[in-house]
């Protein structure tokens, strides 16, 4: 059986009820280390909760919280689709 290779893509190309797991960070310096302190870190599932009307900014729901992001920035944090939720908007 072959081996399933999973795409690696920002955050911000997640839709709606998409959930991902968090690869890298590639935001740097002081949004970097606010991201990592409010504990969205490699490792970390993710889901995408909404979006506001002209797609900026992007609330994500982890860790049992909501947090708030612009494009630009979900843009630059890599993750890989998770099993749950995938592909639902």
């Amino acid at each position: 059986m072959k081996d399933q290779v999973q795409e690696t893509l920002g955050l911000s190309g997640l839709k709606n009820g998409e959930s991902a797991m968090v690869l890298r960070i590639g935001v740097e310096g002081r949004t970097k280390r606010r991201l990592v302190e409010m504990g969205l870190t490699p490792g970390t599932i993710i889901t995408i909760s909404k979006r506001a009307p002209l797609g900026d900014p992007i609330e994500i729901s982890l860790r049992g919280y909501e947090l708030t992001l612009r494009e630009e920035d979900a843009r630059q944090i890599q993750v890989v689709r998770s099993g749950k939720g995938a592909g639902r908007s």
